[in-house]
């Protein structure tokens, strides 16, 4: 699949260039948008796609008198399969000065020679496996690492209540380096991993119950889920709620994947009491939320589903896209440059103070202890349990494993 949109306003900036001492002629930037448009994970890239045409739309003004062409492409499956030819096609053929999006670790990890041999950076949204900036020096990351999320959760749930855990994941890079980053976290602050479950592939969406069922037999305090959202979050929280683990008296705990905006109300009563660690919820109260939400609706309808993590990251990525064409004047084609415009990049964005690393290229951010409810209107929400100022990825602050090259 190829789309591509082009927009600005060169014309109407003209005269302003021309004060500015601009270049005299305008620059076209090819941005180069894969995401998976297809299959189960699909619902994953409009999300994200939805905050890429929003910020585009609502800002193209601010790099007048440059403009941009986004061309999107399918990422393909989780198993990163198809991205190396996507990848690739996007920039020798198209001629992208930047790739973005990028929901899969896999698809991340086999880009990474691609993108350097190119000398293209490439801005993840997504992919959240920890040491894949380490892979690339034209990799920059604006969603996060598994770290950020579960290091913390694993020390506030040791902290709350949670003697003792289960762990289960979706059985790819980044569902063992969540449950990597949990359990550091937790051991730290004197809790215990009883048991640890794999559960298949991202590929497709398990029956979660013989899984689930031989966790609910362990009886520990608490379950610690990684499923790579959307559709895999349903059909988890759903075979939670069917077996009855709440009521046994386990408590489900996870990221913020487990819990997506778009999919929290089909969820139902078994999701809440769900305590989830995060760096985004659309219920998070800042000045720069209210603004990006009155915006996704206006765009896309009251009745729309609202934005998510995906969402976020997104719109952060565009927004740092589009603040290094403004700094560089348009002129993209020294990759390292524009890496090197980017580090130490910060604004406050909807999911509060975000700023890239300089050291590492990846995120620092809030990250947030959120509680499924029931809200007053009777939709599900989240409330505020605790906040993690400032997290960096903690994998590359302790040089764990692959983290540490």
């Amino acid at each position: 699949m190829k789309l591509t949109h082009c927009l600005g306003l060169a014309a109407l900036a003209l005269p302003l260039v021309i004060a500015a001492g601009a270049p005299a002629q305008a620059e076209t930037i090819r941005i180069g948008v894969m995401l998976p448009f297809s299959g189960p994970n699909a619902d994953l890239g409009h999300q994200a796609d939805k905050a890429f045409d929003l910020y585009v739309k609502l800002h193209a003004k601010d790099i007048a008198p440059h403009t941009v062409e986004i061309i999107k492409r399918d990422e393909g499956p989780p198993s990163g399969a198809n991205a190396k030819a996507v990848g690739t096609e996007m920039m020798v053929n198209d001629k992208v000065k930047i790739l973005t999006g990028v929901t899969f670790s896999p698809s991340a990890i086999v880009l990474a020679p691609v993108v350097t041999q190119a000398k293209v950076p490439m801005v993840i949204a997504n992919a959240g496996t920890a040491w894949i900036t380490n892979l690339s020096p034209y990799i920059v990351r604006l969603s996060h690492s598994m770290w950020h999320a579960a290091h913390p959760m694993g020390a506030y749930a040791a902290k709350n209540g949670c003697k003792t855990a289960a762990v289960a994941y979706t059985d790819f890079p980044p569902g063992k380096d969540s449950t990597e980053a949990f359990q550091t976290g937790y051991e730290q602050a004197g809790g215990k991993v009883t048991l640890s479950v794999p559960l298949g592939s991202p590929v497709q969406v398990p029956d979660f119950t013989p899984y689930f069922q031989r966790i609910k037999d362990a009886k520990p305090d608490c379950l610690y889920v990684f499923v790579p959202g959307g559709a895999h979050a349903a059909g988890m929280v759903k075979a939670y709620g069917e077996l009855g683990m709440r009521k046994a008296g386990i408590k489900l705990i996870g990221t913020a994947d487990i819990i997506p905006d778009n999919k929290l109300q089909e969820m139902g009563d078994a999701a809440i009491g769900t305590i989830v660690t995060g760096h985004y919820s659309a219920d998070l109260v800042n000045a720069q939320n209210t603004a990006f939400l009155k915006a996704w609706f206006e765009a896309y309808g009251k009745d729309a589903e609202p934005p998510d993590s995906q969402s976020a990251a997104a719109w952060d990525s565009m927004h740092i896209i589009f603040d290094t064409i403004k700094k560089l004047n348009g002129d993209l084609s020294d990759g390292l440059k524009v890496v090197e415009a980017m580090k130490g990049w910060s604004i406050s964005g909807p999911r509060g103070s975000v700023s890239i690393d300089r050291e590492t290229r990846d995120i620092i951010q809030d990250e947030n202890a959120f509680e499924v409810i029931r809200k007053p209107d009777g939709r599900l929400g989240v409330k505020v349990l605790a906040t993690t100022k400032q997290v960096k990825d903690e994998c590359k602050v302790l040089k764990i494993g692959r983290c540490g090259s």
